[in-house]
């Protein structure tokens, strides 16, 4: 299953949807304290089952999840969340109040984590590894508006390249090619060793191939310039 395109357009102000899974009511509670200042959309959820449901409903930047929860645990949602075509680029983050040693982190990261977090946590420091992830959604985000842009620019200029647009664009591109790399070189320092997010390697090949796409229609005779990348 394939994320459906939204019918009207993300603007840049628009807020990223965070998820939140546990079956605590006043971890939710606390983990909504910690992240309010990210000023984003907060959704809860439950159970694992409750976040699979509303991951079928929205697109969200990143997932919060508890280990320790009743009926499917987080190592079990996590599992479903990869899975899922639609869902397994989105960045996991478990948190736990037990640490069983480097074999449950271990298991965690198996299981397709960005970050693996003990509880009690410095919520400064979850804040912080929250928001790059969201600011990674927003380009993404700000990615596929440009490709759009361009298919419809493309399809009403048949026979013709649209010279104006497509230097704006690709200025855009270099905007967000450079922010992109700080937000991996920030992932980076902050994962101590633990491999790089999926989420940021899947932006970094969008970006190559929409670059690829700009530069055939500045040498159309290089290749085929119609040829843009794929919004997945």
């Amino acid at each position: 299953m394939r994320r459906h395109p939204r019918s009207q357009p993300h603007g840049l102000n628009t807020k990223a949807k965070i998820l939140l899974v546990d079956d605590r009511p006043e971890n939710l509670l606390a983990l909504e304290a910690i992240l309010s200042a990210l000023d984003q959309t907060l959704v809860r959820a439950s159970s694992g089952e409750e976040a699979l449901k509303a991951l079928l409903a929205d697109d969200f930047a990143v997932i919060l999840l508890d280990v320790q929860m009743p009926g499917m645990d987080g190592f079990e949602t996590a599992a479903h969340i990869k899975r899922r075509e639609a869902t397994r680029d989105i960045p996991i983050i478990f948190l736990t109040a037990i640490n069983h040693g480097p074999h449950s982190t271990f298991r965690g990261y198996a299981a397709g984590a960005v970050d693996y977090i003990s509880k009690p946590f410095d919520p400064w420091v979850l804040r912080a590894k929250v928001s790059v992830f969201v600011e990674l959604h927003m380009k993404n985000v700000q990615l596929q508006e440009q490709a759009a842009l361009l298919r419809l620019e493309l399809e009403g200029s048949p026979g013709g390249s649209p010279t104006g647009l497509l230097a704006e664009l690709s200025a855009r591109l270099a905007a967000v090619e450079e922010a992109v790399e700080a937000i991996t070189r920030e992932l980076d320092e902050m994962s101590d060793g633990v491999p790089r997010s999926v989420t940021a390697d899947h932006l970094e090949r969008r970006i190559r191939r929409l670059r690829q796409a700009f530069d055939a229609l500045d040498h159309p005779d290089a290749s085929d310039a119609t040829a843009l990348p794929s919004q997945g």
